[in-house]
């Protein structure tokens, strides 16, 4: 007797596909996850921070992350609040998910500029980023979540105020949560309005950064007093997936010069003294460090 043709979808037959997605289920409701938590750690299967691990990470494969909201939106990707931690209660840490947006996102923030020197080498690779196909998008993707855990990684390690990149799981960052115990985000330096005292001693902390940064080679690429935060009266960067490579990146100076600017702008518009934000002086000393000409 004549047997039809399996219905295909992709490489593989409809009927394999309702086999595979039984197995999926049945190892989902095998062991009931603890605690209403959301899933099990993911640990084991991510792209690990750089070492040495910090004491408050979780790194047991016994704990569990459970969401607990989001903390920002935007257009490239959400940042969402998690607990990990084992189901008992011993221990666990908050961890900011930073998960960007794939195939649905049909433009990302000037990543056109931020590409240069980041080539894929696949020939089909770069012409499906350049086409901006759906396979292309989520490339951009999943390329910002590369550059941004390693960009994370060299600078934490290089002794940057960053925070510490807990691991990389395709286009999801694990990231310290900068904030309080109870979860409540540290504030943007956008947000402050600080005493003349606290405004030298935020200037002081931000330059130097700057100037660490410019001293192995980078900049922020998309600085501004939005992207800094301020915990305890220190400042942190975050939102770091376009750092630039000042020598690869022919972009690289008007990017250090944008960053300058932006950050003389606001302190000199809270009330530094102008022979303090002075954006000529500090572009100097930076491309200095930077060994720009």
């Amino acid at each position: 007797m004549h047997q039809p043709e399996p219905s295909r979808s992709g490489r593989l037959t409809e009927a394999e596909r309702q086999r595979l997605a039984r197995l999926r289920a049945d190892a989902y409701t095998e062991t009931e996850l603890p605690g209403g938590a959301d899933r099990w750690s993911t640990w084991a299967d991510g792209q690990q921070g750089p070492l040495p691990t910090p004491d408050w990470v979780v790194t047991e494969l016994a704990a569990v992350d459970t969401e607990l909201g989001v903390l920002k939106t935007g257009k490239e990707a959400e940042v969402h609040l998690l607990r990990r931690g084992l189901p008992d209660g011993s221990k666990d840490c908050l961890l900011a998910a930073k998960r960007y947006r794939a195939a649905e996102h049909r433009l990302f923030h000037r990543d056109t500029g931020y590409l240069e020197g980041r080539r894929m080498r696949r020939s089909r690779e770069t012409r499906a980023i350049r086409n901006r196909s759906a396979f292309g998008r989520n490339l951009i993707a999943e390329q910002w979540a590369v550059a941004e855990f390693a960009a994370l990684s060299t600078l934490w390690q290089a002794g940057a105020p960053v925070p510490y990149p807990v691991q990389r799981d395709g286009t999801e960052l694990l990231l310290e949560f900068v904030g309080t115990a109870d979860g409540i985000a540290a504030p943007r330096l956008a947000e402050l309005r600080p005493a003349r005292a606290e405004l030298h001693e935020l200037w002081r902390q931000t330059t130097m950064a700057l100037e660490l940064l410019a001293s192995i080679g980078h900049c922020h690429g998309d600085l501004s007093a939005y992207n800094i935060l301020v915990r305890d009266g220190q400042i942190m960067l975050i939102d770091l997936p376009q750092v630039v490579d000042l020598a690869m990146n022919p972009n690289g100076p008007a990017f250090l010069e944008r960053d300058v600017r932006n950050v003389t702008n606001w302190f000199a518009a809270r009330g530094l003294p102008a022979d303090l934000a002075d954006p000529g002086l500090l572009l100097a000393d930076l491309r200095a460090a930077a060994g720009l000409p």
